[in-house]
């Protein structure tokens, strides 16, 4: 069995946009409903999700058995766990606080058999889902994303975007916006956090590298896509939820009323 291809990334090589969003639930059902979608990626958060290895594990198996890519964000940017994420057959990590290029290419290193990188050969998991060309198929079909998330790194996208093994680079606006000072304000309409958005994409397309962020609606998503972003996710699995219940529940009781 030869490795599966990426689709992400080959949309992504071509100069095309990809959709997503993120699992933070939890929930291998979920992670089922969700990967038949239509959505080219899934983040599975271990860093703020509620999200542990064993539901992580089966999360990611849950959507190879779509053509939907599942990636990772670990909880920091530690080669253990990214071996860890990847070994369970993830296509794909995100790597959290990335502040210059040293740490851009650890994370790529971590990602990266020998002798492109530094991950441990192993996880009969990972081969026996992606075929015994894994270990050579791999450092072509591994996703890895790192977060630009503090202003201080948005002054250094350039560098980050140069490293090569980097295919995306992404923005984390709350954690940007509270490196800014802008935390419990309106930060999406700030035109100093607008400029470090645009900062971070300019420098992402002037190295050939795709730019990310998180929406938190889909009207910002549709936006996000004309500006220029090609990896846009969208809310989370567990705030769309929370959304059409609350929906629900208001249309239900405004009916009752009516009565």
């Amino acid at each position: 069995m030869v490795m599966r291809e990426n689709l992400t990334l080959t949309k992504l090589r071509k100069g095309e946009a990809t959709i997503g969003c993120w699992l933070t639930i939890g929930s291998p059902v979920v992670a089922t409903i969700m990967s038949r979608c239509g959505f080219d990626w899934l983040v599975i958060d271990t860093e703020h999700g509620s999200v542990g290895y064993d539901a992580m594990l089966v999360c990611v198996h849950e959507i190879l058995a779509t053509e939907t890519t599942p990636i990772v964000r670990v909880a920091w940017n530690d080669p253990t766990l990214i071996k860890r994420a990847l070994d369970s057959g993830a296509m794909g990590i995100l790597v959290p606080m990335v502040m210059n290029g040293d740490e851009a290419k650890r994370a790529v290193d971590a990602a990266k058999f020998p002798p492109k990188g530094i991950r441990s050969v192993g996880g009969f998991v990972a081969q026996l889902l992606h075929g015994d060309d894994y270990a050579v198929a791999a450092n072509e079909q591994i996703l890895v994303a790192v977060q630009i998330e503090h202003i201080d790194a948005v002054k250094r996208a350039k560098e980050i975007c140069a490293v090569e093994g980097v295919d995306v680079v992404f923005i984390g606006p709350n954690d940007l916006a509270a490196s800014m000072g802008l935390t419990g304000t309106p930060f999406r309409k700030n035109p100093k956090w607008q400029e470090a958005v645009q900062a971070v994409l300019d420098a992402a397309n002037e190295m050939g590298k795709a730019a990310g962020l998180q929406c938190g609606t889909v009207e910002e998503g549709k936006e996000r896509l004309k500006q220029g972003f090609r990896f846009v996710a969208v809310s989370s699995d567990a705030r769309f939820l929370h959304l059409s219940l609350c929906q629900v529940v208001k249309e239900l009781r405004e009916s009752d009323s009516g009565n």
